[in-house]
């Protein structure tokens, strides 16, 4: 009898548990599973200084970095972090030579970026004009040095954001920075790094409508000096300029990767010297230009004037230029020496 009970009590148990696994079955087979979690879109912004999408919300809204970079032909080649700036600068320092300044809106992009050389007058009237902070090793005590006063700047070293890295070249060629390294120490530092106003730095056409220019400029010349001449040469399946030195191709040193823009600004001015007969005086004031785009280039107009304004560029008729969205490297030659040369 009792082994009876106990069958009946186990057949019991067992029809339980088969109701449960029927009912969690059927839980199951109502639709009865948390629901997914729906994804948030990622929105983005255009970068201020290339009219690119792309950007986060905190990176258009910095302060861009203005970097000094050495130019001398002694060091273009161990140059590095030039294809990852949004704008660079190029004119006249002293002895025939140019020195560059690479902008960054988000100096974060660039691994490395060097060698860092030091500051000069006219660097500093265009750093300002993009509220950037600048940075330098050095300057030119008597020209520059007052100026700096103007400007958030930092003379930058080993002891700070900089670091020495061999090269094959002497001490002075050495100096470099590492972009995330660079960022996260200025704004752990307190530096003012909120840029303060969202304009783009030109008048940037829409990403799905570039402009197209009529006079073909598939090699653009730039003389800046019997000795210096900067070169850049069209490719149609890139879109975009590649820089050379003379007939130099000139590549990162670090990443071997050329150095490619997609804009190009030749802007013309009165270049002479200071009174000293030895540094170079460069008048940002207005001018005549080019602008070069997509293998074709078109004259313009432009202006600065003050110290913190920014570059404005019209068309021979006083409309505003519109500029495809990209990079753009910026040459600043002497309108009496300097015939650039479209081909």
């Amino acid at each position: 009898m009792k082994k009876i009970l106990l069958l009946l009590l186990c057949l019991i148990l067992c029809l339980f548990a088969g109701c449960a696994e029927n009912q969690d079955r059927l839980s199951v087979d109502k639709g009865e599973e948390p629901e997914p979690v729906s994804e948030v879109p990622v929105v983005t912004y255009k970068n201020p200084l290339t009219g690119v999408s792309g950007l986060s919300e905190d990176k258009a809204d910095d302060r861009p970095i203005a970097i000094m970079i050495n130019n001398i032909s002694t060091s273009q080649p161990v140059q590095t972090g030039l294809s990852k700036a949004d704008i660079v600068y190029e004119t006249e320092v002293e002895g025939g030579i140019t020195r560059l300044m690479a902008v960054f809106q988000d100096v974060t992009a660039a691994e490395k970026i060097g060698s860092i050389r030091s500051a000069r007058y006219p660097y500093v009237d265009l750093a300002l004009g993009h509220n950037a902070i600048y940075l330098h090793r050095g300057q030119d005590e008597k020209y520059c040095g007052p100026h700096l006063k103007d400007i958030d700047d930092i003379d930058i070293n080993e002891n700070n954001y900089a670091t020495r890295l061999k090269n094959g070249l002497s001490k002075e060629h050495t100096l470099y920075t590492y972009g995330q390294k660079l960022w996260s120490g200025l704004v752990n530092d307190g530096y003012k790094t909120e840029r303060g106003s969202s304009d783009p730095w030109v008048k940037f056409a829409d990403e799905e409508s570039p402009v197209a220019l009529e006079n073909p400029a598939n090699t653009v010349s730039v003389p800046f000096s019997a000795s210096y001449k900067t070169v850049f040469k069209y490719d149609s399946a890139a879109g975009t300029y590649t820089r050379y030195f003379g007939n130099t191709l000139r590549k990162d040193y670090f990443t071997g990767e050329t150095e490619n823009f997609k804009n190009v600004f030749v802007l013309l001015t009165t270049i002479r010297n200071y009174s000293d007969g030895y540094h170079r005086q460069v008048l940002l004031e207005s001018g005549d230009g080019y602008y070069c785009v997509n293998g074709t280039y078109t004259p313009i107009k432009w202006s600065k004037g003050s110290a913190k304004n920014g570059f404005k560029f019209t068309l021979a008729d006083g409309s505003e230029l519109t500029v495809n969205p990209g990079n753009s490297w910026v040459c600043i030659a002497d309108k009496g020496t300097s015939k650039p040369i479209f081909e």
